[in-house]
Parts: structure tokens; sequence; C-alpha cells
């Protein structure tokens, strides 16, 4: 299966259906970003601390894997060069929706999160990337070629799925059951059901990725990352989320 394909086009179809992540931000929410109030999100719900952000007027910003409309306008309204890189044609055009309706700049471009080669090293100063990398199977090129691209004291902040939750059966998470059943890294393709797998592609539903926490946090640090920071998120009403966080967000300082 041509994973970055299929997962193109599941995306582009969570757009049609309305997922939270494919609905632009408001043009009331650009106003607000124009005089410094904003809030951006790296994972579900705990908002990404504004000494993560920083002064970022002027600074070059790439929005890794993150259209919809939702964090590439906050950061042009904040002042920033923005480049929003997604995999996904409909995800890119919220973000084209918003910057004609409220004369922003963005630039949009569609590839693979792991290869950024249409960048020259050190182009940007700043890369935000909220938990996209779940649906592509290795996430260490991506850190590396995040690394490639940023200045020297460039900063990457990133959120990503704590891979607990893919060790539960999703057959029996559905029914409100926490049954160990995976084991980590994680893929769909691999260890879903046949029938499941057959029900998600039948269905168009973007297929995951359960990395292991020393690939989201030890890659970071191999491809020459320090990390300066870091939180934990989840769902209040998720039935993992009652015992332990599931989402968590790094600060990482190219030095």
């Amino acid at each position: 299966m041509d994973i970055l394909k299929y997962n193109s086009n599941a995306w582009d179809n969570e757009v049609k259906k309305g997922n939270k992540w494919t609905m632009p931000v408001s043009s009331e929410d650009v106003d607000k970003a124009r005089n410094g109030e904003y809030k951006l999100l790296l994972t579900p719900t705990k908002l990404v601390p504004k000494e993560w952000i920083g002064n970022i007027k002027d600074k070059k910003v790439l929005c890794l894997a993150c259209g919809g409309g939702q964090q590439g306008p906050i950061f042009s309204a904040l002042g920033s060069n923005v480049t929003v890189f997604d995999n996904s044609k409909e995800q890119l055009l919220k973000d084209e929706l918003v910057s004609k309706r409220d004369n922003l700049k963005i630039d949009l471009e569609q590839g693979d999160m792991r290869d950024l080669s249409r960048f020259e090293d050190e182009s940007f100063d700043f890369i935000f990337h909220p938990v996209s990398n779940t649906f592509i199977d290795n996430i260490e090129k991506t850190w590396k070629e995040c690394y490639r691209v940023l200045t020297k004291g460039g900063v990457l902040i990133a959120g990503f799925t704590n891979p607990i939750v893919y060790i539960f059966d999703l057959y029996e998470w559905e029914k409100g059951n926490l049954a160990v059943a995976n084991t980590i890294p994680y893929s769909d393709i691999k260890q879903l059901p046949k029938e499941k797998l057959e029900e998600f592609i039948k269905n168009k539903e973007p297929l995951e990725f359960g990395h292991t926490l020393y690939s989201q946090i030890g890659g970071q640090i191999e491809a020459g990352f320090v990390i300066g920071g870091f939180y934990e998120d989840k769902i209040e009403d998720d039935i993992l989320g009652k015992y332990i966080d599931t989402y968590i967000a790094t600060k990482a300082i190219k030095l």
C-alpha cells in the first residue's frame, strides 16, 4: 500500500466529513492574532505556552503537516512569513480560503513530511508540528529533515500521541474496555484484524502508526536537537484519558 497517497486521500475525505482538525479559524480569531491575542494547539486540548512561541514577527515559520486553516493563518496574522506544508490538498485549500478571506500571505506546499528536500538548509526559524506524525511510518526522517531546514538557534515544537494508546484492542476500546493486544511500534496495516482494516479502507479512514517514545523523543535528540520544553495532554472523556495523559508536546532547539 502507498500509505502516503492513501492518507492524503483519507484526509481529503476527513475535510468532507467535517473533522474538527479541518475547520479553519474565524476572521475574529485572525483579527485577535493581529493584535497579539491568540491560541494555538499542538495537542487536543492544552494551549501551547506563549513562551514557546516567543516573538515570532518576521520569522520564517514552517507549519509542518498542519493544514486545515488553523495554525498557519494565526502565525501569518502575528507577522510571520509562513509556509504550510501538508499531505492533503483539501487541507491546504482551507489555508488558502482563510488567506484570501482575511488578506493573509501564506505559502502552500503539498508533500511528504519525511521529505523536505524542496527547502534549502536553514530555510526556517521556527517549525510548528502538531499531532500528525501518527500518519507516517518513519518519523526519524522527519526529525532529521526538521533539523536540516532550521537555522541555528531555531525551534521545533511538536505534538504527538503517547504510544500507550496503541497497545489496546480497538474492538474492545470501542466497547469501553481496555484490553492489551498490540505491540509498539504499532501499525494499523500490520496489527489491525483483517476485517477491521478492510472496514477502515472502505470508509477511507486515515491509517495510523504508533511510534515508540524513543523514536519520538530520542529521534529528535539523535537528529541533533536539545529538548528544552515538555508537557502532556489528554482528552478528559476518553477511556484511557481517565488514567493517564495520552498526548505529549516537546520544544526542541537546534544549537
